[in-house]
């Protein structure tokens, strides 16, 4: 009972009580009764105003972020970790084996094809070749003068080749021993820049030992494997993200090589970007690459993978907020790429959906959006 019936009532037990014991007339009596109809009318005018207002308090809203989604190009990426590698890069050592007797570089020189780098010693090479060149002179001499007596059909045919023959051979030597001269001198086959120099002067050397590194860095590549399963997604053109940990930089690149051949022992094949050379990048720098493999042809709504629920037939919906009611749209997902997927029809641009407070929301249940 409320708190106006609990006043109203004494009021008019009380009436009625005064008028019975009063022992008024009737006319009073009929008047007390009219009060008591208008005050019960009223009675129970208040309570229906009350059970309205005590129902409105007792509804409950449901508080949720909701908001339109707009849409935009969907696209998946392939993740895969490679690193930068160099097109020209060559450790360079001595043909020779000898002792160093010059550098002519040091790291950070820029070096053209052809350029002496280091020397070891050449001096009994040398040597040979001078006693050589003396031997020589005579022995050409002794021939041009064999030569001139046989075009005159003077002397015979062996003295012609036999001072032939020893000219040659003479040649032969003279040419054996400058080759062997020049692979006293460590050579740079490219154009580039010296990474490393791992010799110093009067140190012995020998074939295979590395003796400097030399390293075009306007031809860098970041090279990468991927598994066999990719080879049908993956092509030369595609779109693909680099990103560099160690220097926190990031660039939109294109595939320049996709191998066809798949690798026998690990399943894998290669894929190479060309880099150009407006930054710095460094020879196997760790390079993280996010290969564009889908791309929808027009602009499409997304939404994160958390938003959808399941019915108790498993099909996919989202709640939208409707007024100020939920309401439920069953969609169909396409894609899926980092917590989103791309929605293929179910859902239109006009949707509020519900981004928070949907867990426990049923549809046709009362919200309101937070501001």
């Amino acid at each position: 009972m409320s708190k106006i019936q609990n006043i109203l009532i004494p009021i008019i037990s009380s009436s009625i009580f005064i008028a019975s014991c009063g022992g008024g007339s009737t006319e009073s009596l009929t008047d007390l009764k009219s009060q008591q109809a208008e005050l019960k009318t009223q009675l129970a005018d208040l309570n229906a105003k009350i059970s309205k207002l005590e129902g409105d308090s007792s509804k409950k809203f449901a508080l949720v972020e909701a908001s339109a989604i707009t849409p935009a190009i969907f696209k998946t990426y392939i993740n895969v970790q490679g690193k930068v590698d160099a097109e020209e890069s060559v450790s360079l050592s001595s043909e020779m084996p000898g002792t160093i007797t010059k550098i002519n570089v040091k790291p950070g020189d820029h070096v053209s094809l052809g350029q002496v780098l280091a020397e070891t010693d050449a001096r009994a090479l040398q040597q040979t070749i001078s006693d050589l060149q003396t031997n020589y002179e005579l022995v050409n001499l002794l021939y041009e003068k064999q030569k001139a007596l046989w075009d005159q059909k003077i002397g015979t045919e062996v003295q012609y080749l036999q001072s032939k023959t020893q000219k040659e051979s003479i040649e032969k030597k003279m040419s054996t021993l400058q080759e062997q001269v020049r692979m006293t001198k460590i050579i740079s086959p490219i154009n580039g820049t010296i990474d490393a120099v791992d010799i110093k002067l009067g140190q012995l050397t020998a074939p295979g030992m590395p003796a400097i590194r030399v390293i075009n860095f306007n031809n860098l590549k970041v090279k990468a494997d991927l598994a066999e399963s990719y080879s049908s997604k993956v092509h030369k053109g595609d779109e693909v993200l680099i990103k560099f940990p160690d220097s926190n930089d990031m660039l939109t690149a294109r595939i320049n090589y996709s191998s066809r051949a798949i690798n026998a022992m690990n399943r894998t094949f290669g894929v190479e970007i060309l880099l150009n050379n407006n930054k710095e990048y460094h020879p196997n720098q760790i390079a993280i690459l996010s290969i564009n493999d889908y791309k929808s042809q027009k602009p499409m709504l997304s939404i994160p993978l958390n938003y959808i629920q399941k019915d108790l037939k498993g099909a996919p919906f989202i709640l939208v907020a409707d007024g100020t009611k939920a309401a439920k749209r069953n969609v169909i997902l396409g894609k899926e790429y980092n917590g989103v997927v791309e929605i293929m029809d179910g859902l239109s641009e006009s949707d509020l959906v519900i981004k928070s407070g949907y867990d426990g929301l049923n549809e046709g249940d009362a919200i309101k959006i937070k501001k």
